[in-house]
C-alpha cells in the first residue's frame, strides 16, 4: 500500500493531481474525514465501488451508500431537497452530518434504482479539495476497527489495512466518534444516529 503524508490537512497540488489519477483509475483509499477515518472510491467506478462492498461486507442493495460532495451545488446534481433541507445543509455544512435525501436520476451507475442516498459535505478542506479536483463525488464508507487506536493513529490504521486497499493519506489523528445521520426523505428532518454533529 502506498501511503502518502499530508500536511496541516492540505494537498499540494501535484499530490491532488496524483490522488485523483489513482481514483479514476479504479483504486480505493483511506483518507481522513472531519469524524473518522474512511475508505473511499471515485464514484463513478463501480468495480472499486463493489471492492468496498465487499472490504465492509456490504450489500450495496441494501445498505444507503453515501457520496462526498464538494458543496451545497454538487449534491444537487446527484439529490433531490427542497428549501427546508436547503437551509439544513446550509447551516450545518461542511459539517459531521449525513443526511438522507431521495436519490437524483443523474446518480452513478452503482447507485441505480436507490431511491435514497446519503450526502456528506465533510469539514475536512482534504476530503473537499479532492472532490473538486475529480470534478465528481467521492464514495465513502468508515474505517472499521476493534481498538480505538486503531482509528485514531494513522499509522495503526495503515498497519491494519496495509494490504486491503491501495493508497492511504495520512493526516492528523483520526476520531472515533460517526457522522450524524440526518434522514430528509419525510416531511421533517429526522435524526437516525446520533454523532458527531448537533442539529440546532
Amino acid at each position: 500500500m502506498k501511503t502518502m503524508k499530508i500536511w496541516n490537512g492540505e494537498a499540494s497540488s501535484r499530490q491532488l493531481d496524483e490522488i485523483c489519477r489513482d481514483l479514476k483509475e479504479g483504486r480505493i483509499m483511506i483518507c481522513p474525514t472531519d469524524t473518522l477515518y474512511a475508505i473511499a472510491c471515485d464514484a463513478l467506478q463501480p468495480k472499486a465501488i463493489e471492492r468496498i462492498c465487499r472490504l465492509k461486507g456490504i450489500n450495496p442493495e441494501k445498505t444507503n451508500l453515501s457520496i462526498i460532495c464538494a458543496d451545497i451545488s454538487m449534491a444537487a446534481e446527484y439529490a433531490r431537497f427542497d428549501n427546508y433541507a436547503f437551509r439544513l445543509l446550509r447551516d450545518c455544512t461542511p459539517g459531521p452530518f449525513t443526511f438522507l435525501f431521495k436519490s437524483a436520476s443523474t446518480l452513478p451507475k452503482a447507485f441505480k434504482g436507490r431511491k435514497t442516498v446519503g450526502v456528506r459535505i465533510p469539514d475536512n478542506a482534504l476530503c473537499r479539495d479532492i472532490v473538486e479536483r475529480l470534478d465528481h463525488p467521492l464514495l465513502t464508507t468508515s474505517i472499521e476497527y476493534a481498538d480505538s487506536d486503531y482509528a485514531i493513529n494513522p499509522g495503526l490504521i495503515a498497519e491494519a489495512y496495509d494490504s486491503r486497499v491501495d493508497f492511504m493519506l495520512e493526516g492528523e489523528e483520526g476520531g472515533t466518534e460517526p457522522s450524524t445521520i440526518v434522514d430528509c426523505t419525510g416531511s421533517e428532518a429526522e435524526i437516525v444516529r446520533q454523532g458527531k454533529g448537533i442539529l440546532d
